[in-house]
């Protein structure tokens, strides 16, 4: 009787797993849902959204704002090119090191080991289909990564910066 019960169990979990769409559309057949870039770099901690600026031009704006700001950039690494370097390719891929000690050594008080993440970083690349991507790292994901207790307030200040400057550079 309990394997009866428990194989049910499965059978339902399993079946609330299908989105109604799948079901009405195909009721013979679950289709898998696609996932956007989106989605797969939120599974890694990952906010990711979409620029329609080049690579180039999109660094170059989050630069501007990243200043304008009173942040510090403290690195512009262009990937690319130290790719071509070494004779090797690789899309467009850039990434931004920035920061603010005002922001970032209160989460070091909380939790040291959150400096291998800092300071900041904003990669914008180009996929396959040379559209441009901007991601960093999600601050609830640092805040799990590193077991932040008791820096809530400013794990939300962070991540409220980091959607402006980035929400700005990708801005039409």
């Amino acid at each position: 009787m309990l394997k009866i019960i428990s194989i049910a169990a499965l059978a339902l979990a399993v079946s609330s797993c299908a989105s109604v769409e799948n079901i009405v559309n195909a009721p013979d057949k679950v289709q898998p849902t696609p996932k956007t870039m989106a989605a797969i770099n939120a599974e890694k901690g990952l906010v990711t959204m979409p620029s329609p600026h080049s690579v180039q031009d999109t660094a170059d704006k989050l630069v501007a704002i990243i200043e304008s700001k009173g942040m510090k950039v403290f690195a512009r690494v262009d990937h690319q090119k130290n790719a071509q370097g070494v004779d090797l390719t690789l899309r467009p891929t850039q990434v931004i090191m920035f920061g603010n000690p005002k922001a970032g050594t209160p989460l070091m008080n909380c939790e040291q080991s959150v400096a291998i993440d800092l300071p900041q970083k904003i990669l914008i690349s180009a996929d396959a289909d040379k559209k441009v991507w901007l991601s960093y790292n999600n601050p609830a994901y640092l805040k799990d990564r590193h077991n932040i207790k008791g820096c809530d307030t400013q794990l939300g200040n962070i991540a409220k910066a980091l959607d402006g400057i980035s929400k700005a550079a990708i801005a039409q």
